[in-house]
This record gives C-alpha cells, structure tokens and sequence, in this order.
C-alpha cells in the first residue's frame, strides 16, 4: 500500500498546519524539477522533521505497508519448485529474519533464490531489503521484495547487490514516469524511476537510479537516446535493466 500525503500529515499535523504542508509540498516540487509527486514530496518534508523512521522494526510490521527492513538469517526453508501461470518453472523458498525485536518471514522468489544455493545467503546472514512489501502469509507476517525493493546482503558490513554488467541500449524515448523516493543507508534520499526505449528489438523497459532520474528530463518523448554502461537483475524470473550511477546518457 502507497503511503498518501495525508496519512504523512498525521505525522506531523503538531507542528504544521495542513496549509502550511500543502505549501511546502509545493515548494519542494519545485525545488526538484518538478520530477516529484505530491505524495513522495510530503515524504521528504516528514523526514526534514524528523518524524519518519528508515528502518522499521520487524515487531511493527503490518499486511500492507511498504518499509526498509534489518534482521539476520535464523531458518532458511525448502526450496520448492512451481510451474508458472504464463509458463515455466519458478522457485520459492521462505527464510526467517530476526532483529531485536521479533522475527518474520522473508520470501524469496526465482532469481533470488540462486543466493541461497550458491552458499551467499545462509544462517547467520544479515540482510537489509528496501522497499520489501508486507503481507499476511500461511506462517504468519511475511516480506516479500517487491518491484521497487531491493534485497543487500550486508554481513561483515559489505553490501551485495547481485548484477550483471550489460553494455548498452540504443533507441526512440517513448515513456518517462513520475520518479519514486526511497531511503540509503545514511539515511538520505534517493530517487528511482522507470523508462521505456524503443529499440529494434522493440519497447525496453530501464530503471534509472538518483541523479539518472534527473538527468534523463532533459530529453523529450520521441528523441533517440543512448544509454551506456547498464546492468540487469533477474527479478521474480524476468530481467531487469537497471542505469545507476555509473551509467550514462546521451543523445543520438
């Protein structure tokens, strides 16, 4: 469930009036370009108050909510196998995550599942997902990595974000949409957003990363772009194409 701006406001209605939240709101659009919305806005304005937590206790966890969430591996489940609805097979296994206040379960679905086999996920793991979705399962509160999330393993304080270099895309820009907010790790933020190219193998889509999100308003629905430097994600069996920070774009 997207957190609104007015569910925000309930945050922070003791210090502003909701005249004055609506018009910071305003100002912060402006302040980014106009890449934001009203609802990512209010979330920036409620952490500057320093009313929103980044990281949410397994034990507050609810069906429904959106968050960033720690914990260490204690259980890690069967793997199981699935035929697919569209075709093929899938995989799913279920671990259980711990931190200092509880205990849940983390759902890992197709791609995912292969750091577990390979030996990178196993007991003792800590891991961190970003943006995880939370919904009431067979065993009780469960996590899963959703399409905005991002599942960091980040043991002995390194970070691990499974990759694959790609090289680059080439084509007509046919779709910006609104740009997403998301907490680091320091606790700033940064900004998300999907794209879709037209290539001559047909319509890509490519998710940019903090100032990619930026940079990409300067180019009009209809140019030809060229994106470099690219890597992809197997996420719940698909491939995604990603552009961070070591990406680039230019115009053809």
């Amino acid at each position: 469930m997207h957190i609104s701006k007015n569910d925000l406001y309930e945050k922070i209605k003791d210090l502003k009036t909701k005249e004055e939240f609506e018009e910071e709101i305003k100002k912060i659009i402006r302040e980014y370009d106009n890449l934001l919305d009203e609802d990512t806005a209010a979330l920036l304005l409620v952490d500057k108050l320093g009313r929103n937590d980044s990281i949410t206790k397994i034990s507050d966890l609810e069906p429904g909510m959106e968050c960033t969430i720690t914990g260490t591996v204690t259980e890690i489940g069967e793997i199981r196998e699935f035929n697919k609805k569209n075709g093929g097979t899938g995989f799913v296994t279920n671990l259980v995550l711990k931190d200092d206040a509880g205990t849940c379960k983390l759902a890992l679905w197709h791609g995912d599942v292969g750091l577990v086999k390979d030996g990178k996920i196993k007991n003792g793991t800590e891991l961190k997902i970003v943006n995880g979705y939370v919904k009431k399962g067979y065993y009780g509160i469960e996590i899963n990595v959703g399409r905005w999330g991002l599942l960091e393993i980040t043991s002995n304080g390194k970070k691990e974000k499974i990759f694959e270099k790609e090289n680059k895309v080439s084509g007509t820009l046919i779709e910006t949409k609104p740009s997403k907010a998301f907490f680091k790790d320091n606790g700033e933020f940064g900004f998300v957003t999907d794209i879709k190219v037209e290539t001559q193998k047909g319509p890509k889509q490519i998710t940019l990363w903090d100032d990619k999100v930026k940079d990409i308003q300067n180019y009009k629905k209809g140019e030809k772009i060229q994106l470099e430097n690219l890597v992809t994600k197997d996420r719940n069996g698909k491939k995604e194409t990603h552009l961070n920070r070591n990406g680039k774009i230019k115009k053809l």
